[in-house]
């Protein structure tokens, strides 16, 4: 197995993987979205998951990002560091996960890069695109608005297929004032999106998934559910859990309670922080 042996194998499913780089044209009167995402053995995954759901869950992180701007994905690349474990029906296996989540969202593998080191490292590295300027950002929340989520909470521990709203990002375009993925934890991500908008939050409910405990739902994230808001007077596709309001920029309360901005930080080494 060398690099020119994997990269072949690629070119017979993903014709537009180049030369030294990949030649794409842009889509016209589109925004584009870049997006890359890291997972790293020992800190997004251990050798116990299988090796395709390594892939669909590494693709499906960046996917979920073009899905909180409202867009269409187009191309990716995949770059990995192969450990000394990995070997060619590993890395079959992990490619065989990120296609069939590549032909679900309708984009393409582009290219990437290959190297090795001590432990599996992938990054994925993922091009979209969204209608010129309808992009939709984390700062457009007002006071009144409704809070939405776009299913139960419950992070990582209680949830290991990550399903990347797509579809209903598309449909969020031109409805929604603010939206963004759950990756870490509601709490903490609720506070970025007031912080961004300059407003505050009440959260009146928080849904759970099955076997979920609220404070799973609130701090632990991996959820990739749509955190999004939308005028009192549109009917939006969601769950509501509250409302916008006036305060201290990025204060959100819980039936009344102040909740501490508390989520996962990826700068952070201790093992309650591995997400294995």
């Amino acid at each position: 197995m060398t690099e020119d042996s994997i990269i072949r194998k690629l070119r017979r499913r993903s014709p537009l993987i180049g030369d030294d780089c990949a030649v794409i044209s842009s889509p016209s009167g589109q925004d584009l979205l870049l997006k890359a995402d890291l997972s790293i053995e020992g800190v997004h995954f251990t050798r116990e998951s299988s090796a395709e759901e390594i892939g669909a869950r590494a693709l499906a992180r960046s996917l979920s990002d073009v899905a909180a701007m409202g867009g269409t994905p187009l191309y990716c690349l995949i770059s990995m560091a192969l450990a000394p474990w990995t070997d060619e029906r590993w890395i079959d296996a992990f490619y065989r996960g990120i296609y069939k989540l590549l032909r679900k969202a309708n984009a393409s593998l582009a290219g990437g890069d290959i190297s090795h080191a001590g432990q599996f490292v992938c990054d994925v590295m993922l091009c979209g695109s969204v209608p010129k300027g309808k992009a939709l950002l984390r700062s457009g929340a007002k006071p009144g608005d409704v809070l939405y989520v776009s299913g139960p909470l419950g992070g990582w521990r209680n949830k290991r297929v990550i399903v990347p709203r797509l579809e209903l990002g598309r449909k969020l375009v031109g409805v929604a004032t603010a939206c963004m993925d759950i990756s870490d934890g509601l709490a903490l991500d609720l506070h970025r999106l007031c912080l961004a908008s300059g407003v505050a939050a009440e959260l009146d409910e928080v849904p759970l998934l099955k076997g979920a405990t609220l404070d799973q739902a609130l701090h632990d994230g991996e959820d990739y559910e749509l955190l999004f808001t939308a005028p009192p007077r549109v009917t939006a596709p969601g769950i509501q859990i509250g409302t916008i309001t006036k305060g201290k920029f990025g204060s959100v309360r819980y039936r009344g309670k102040a909740l501490k901005p508390i989520g996962y930080d990826h700068t952070q080494h201790s093992e309650s922080q591995q997400r294995t």
